[in-house]
């Protein structure tokens, strides 16, 4: 059953808009067809079996399959050395069918994530992880925006969610989430032009900035980190978190728990992500737009 507070607030349903976007590059992949041309290519490399890495590489995967793409996952072995990963990234580089490729992470110890993530060709790099996407990003020049950034963005988009002139609190700052998201946000771009935040675990005073925020993007991993006390009436809030949080009670014997405590938020917002069914699926959105605007670069000039 629903609460009565869901009346006179915006759930920020991330089926529905994720559901808009994929819709529409199913047109675009169709129409391709039609002109006698390929399909995009997503390839997706898992090493080990993490489980929560399971679970998005298979639907990052099957959301390919819907719209039409096509995908190779390739999975290895938890104890690979690094150089093995080195060579099926260059094998991808050099694969002229292969649109985009993401690295699943996080990756075993012995292999050095950021080592891996400049391997990736950047017109490849359709995770927008590479530092020559990154470099784009914080100049404004067109590129791949990391996922669940730009996710975020065509979820504002979609739910016509005003930010011009906004100040909006950014909780965390990886260069996955925190530091992208705070670039969109403060740039001069549609849902863009706020006045952006940072904040982080050397922050003081956290909870004040908080109050002052329209819209909050929590993106710290610390399941309902983000309390009622914190919030201002009829704020914004994204919550980026995705935790498992074991439970006996579960079914799988776990739950799925957001940054933000969704109860006892949710009554003070104007407009609020669930978790799961949030963000998470707009981030696989934002994905599969990268690796169409991957395929469209490569053939744009021929």
């Amino acid at each position: 059953m629903q609460k009565a507070y869901f009346c006179h607030m915006i759930l920020l349903d991330g089926k529905i808009a994720a559901l808009s976007v994929k819709n529409e590059l199913k047109e675009q992949v169709a129409k391709l067809r039609a002109d006698g041309k390929r399909a995009p290519h997503l390839a997706v490399i898992i090493v080990g079996n993490n489980g929560a890495s399971e679970t998005y590489v298979a639907s990052k995967v099957k959301n390919c399959e819907e719209i039409g793409f096509g995908s190779t996952l390739i999975r290895l072995d938890e104890t690979i050395d690094e150089t093995v990963l080195l060579d099926q990234i260059k094998q991808l580089n050099d694969n002229e069918f292969t649109d985009g490729i993401l690295v699943q992470l996080p990756l075993p110890k012995q292999i050095k994530e950021q080592k891996i993530i400049q391997a990736i060709d950047p017109n490849k790099d359709v995770d927008g992880f590479h530092p020559v996407n990154a470099g784009k990003l914080v100049q404004g020049l067109p590129t791949f925006i990391p996922a669940t950034p730009y996710g975020i963005m065509l979820m504002l988009q979609y739910f016509n969610i005003e930010t011009k002139g906004k100040h909006a609190v950014v909780i965390g700052r990886s260069n996955i989430v925190g530091r992208p998201i705070s670039i969109l946000l403060s740039s001069n771009i549609p849902n863009g032009n706020c006045t952006v935040t940072v904040c982080h675990s050397h922050t003081k005073n956290l909870k004040e900035i908080c109050l002052q925020g329209d819209i909050i993007v929590a993106a710290l991993g610390k399941p309902e980190f983000l309390k009622a006390d914190m919030v201002k009436e009829g704020a914004v809030i994204i919550d980026v978190g995705i935790t498992r949080v074991e439970d006996a009670t579960a079914k799988k014997g776990f739950r799925i728990k957001g940054d933000v405590a969704f109860d006892e938020v949710a009554p003070k917002s104007a407009a609020i992500t669930p978790v799961p069914g949030g963000v998470g699926l707009m981030t696989i959105a934002g994905l599969l737009k990268n690796t169409l605007q991957a395929y469209s670069n490569k053939y744009q000039n021929r």
